[in-house]
């Protein structure tokens, strides 16, 4: 059996809020609500994609704090594997670079203002419940 094609995503977490991209692309995807991230390529790390990927998709670097829960399944072949992360270096704000057009700084109150993607629904829920404090930590 083919091993599955991982993706990697990342909640981000600001003064004890969660960031949440809605998607622009692929039309498939495009006004559901997502954790950044993407597919490891071939020769990376789980965690080396996760930071290329929060890179190239809002401009910011992250560091990683807790990997939650496990292997998350998305569609058959994909699985989502998800860390609980915070924002690093200059005091730059994410910006909607690549496959987003809108970023929003959710509470924890306010998750469900937002029309997640379905398999996004369950790992924000234990994302958020793993949060201790401010910043994922």
């Amino acid at each position: 059996m083919d091993e599955p094609q991982i993706v990697v995503g990342a909640a981000i977490w600001r003064s004890g809020r969660l960031l949440a991209a809605r998607r622009s692309a692929p039309s498939a995807l495009a006004g559901g609500w997502e954790l950044p991230g993407g597919k490891v390529d071939p020769g990376e790390s789980d965690e080396q994609a996760l930071l290329r990927e929060i890179r190239e998709e809002l401009g910011v670097a992250v560091e990683l704090t807790a990997r939650v829960g496990a292997d998350w399944p998305l569609v058959p072949g994909l699985v989502l594997r998800v860390w609980n992360a915070r924002l690093t270096g200059p005091a730059a704000d994410p910006l909607p670079l690549q496959d987003h057009d809108e970023l929003r700084w959710l509470a924890p109150a306010e998750l469900d203002s937002v029309d997640w993607l379905p398999g996004d629904r369950a790992p924000v829920r234990a994302a958020a419940s793993t949060c201790q404090g401010a910043d994922g930590v």
